[in-house]
């Protein structure tokens, strides 16, 4: 029997996560579901089943290293090795800086930026002597351009893009064949806005436009197949954001001060402690799936995206029509 590609997903239970696994099931892979709830975890496993390939739920928090470092053994014991391994598990809190807690702010860093650390070196250990595989970091636009309301979240993401290009400098010297990449994300039509911990006066939602997890997943899938490349933007927000940030950051500052806290929450309530300390799909939750309540406005497709995985070849296409026009004009000129 012919086995696919063994990919591991950290945050596998719902939102970007659970759409990734379900994109790599679909491409005949063996995934490892990892995660720390129970119902989204088992449903996720049955959409790979479903969508042919094979699963295997590892339950497993994040910020614990050698936790980590036992689930990544579970999957070498039960498939023989890891070829693609996908960061993606985080926590947040939506409040000012000074309405966090040092305790929830050291909770969304350790799950979100050294789950990344600890994902990697995990990852590492049974890559490396196989001189082979890839890392995926699922990132964010806010891993380069902070805004309000997110300190604890943005932080991280900016950790992990320091830790990531610092790994990647590593491995390059190394002349290893194992690759890291990052894929930075828009705003998302996940379950996260209605998880996470909210002090603000309504309820969180992603700053538009909003995209499908499945944009999201695809470009993951792309990068862990071709992870020469340092970094992936998905969404025209993404890269407008980018390229605002590196252009005129002062002036950005001014325009997400004014526009951010509007942006980033709608009417309605939203209380309790969110996922920060436990699972919401846990014995007394749910399963919450990929998608969060914007399907109405999410958009499926970003032509941004495609331009960004297809990068080269419009590169040399642009360099063919050149080189045509060139030549025309010599013709013409020797005419």
């Amino acid at each position: 029997m012919k086995h696919g590609k063994v990919v591991v997903v950290t945050g596998a239970s719902g939102g970007v996560g659970r759409a990734t696994a379900r994109a790599f099931a679909e491409r005949g892979a063996r995934v490892a579901l990892l995660a720390r709830g129970r119902e989204g975890l088992a449903a996720a496993a049955d959409e790979v089943q479903r969508a042919g390939g094979e699963a295997l739920v590892v339950s497993v928090d994040m910020s614990d290293a050698k936790a980590v470092d036992d689930a990544a053994q579970q999957v070498v014991d039960a498939f023989g090795h890891i070829d693609v391994w996908v960061n993606n598990a985080f926590t947040g809190v939506f409040a000012p800086f000074t309405e966090i807690t040092p305790d929830e702010f050291r909770r969304v860093t350790e799950v979100t930026y050294l789950g990344y650390v600890f994902g990697s070196r995990a990852a590492l250990h049974h890559m490396l002597p196989r001189d082979r595989g890839t890392i995926v970091q699922v990132g964010s636009a806010l891993a380069y351009r902070g805004i309000p309301l997110q300190s604890a979240y943005c932080g991280a993401k900016h950790a992990i893009q320091g830790f990531n290009e610092s790994l990647r400098c590593e491995l390059l010297h190394s002349g290893t064949g194992v690759r890291t990449t990052m894929v930075q994300m828009p705003g998302l039509n996940t379950p996260q806005f209605d998880w996470v911990l909210n002090r603000m006066p309504g309820k969180a939602r992603p700053v538009a436009p909003v995209y499908q997890p499945e944009v999201a997943a695809r470009a993951v899938v792309h990068a862990a197949s071709h992870a020469r490349r340092r970094e992936y933007w998905v969404g025209g927000s993404t890269a407008a954001t980018l390229i605002a940030n590196a252009v005129a950051p002062g002036v950005l500052d001014r325009y997400l001060a004014r526009t951010n806290f509007e942006a980033q929450q709608e009417e309605g309530k939203h209380g309790g402690p969110g996922n920060l300390w436990a699972p919401m799909d846990g014995p007394h939750g749910r399963d919450f799936g990929a998608h969060g309540r914007f399907d109405e406005e999410a958009v499926s497709r970003s032509p941004q995206d495609w331009l960004s995985r297809n990068r080269g070849r419009m590169l040399m296409a642009a360099a063919a029509g050149g080189l045509g026009a060139a030549v025309t004009a010599g013709l013409r000129r020797r005419g």
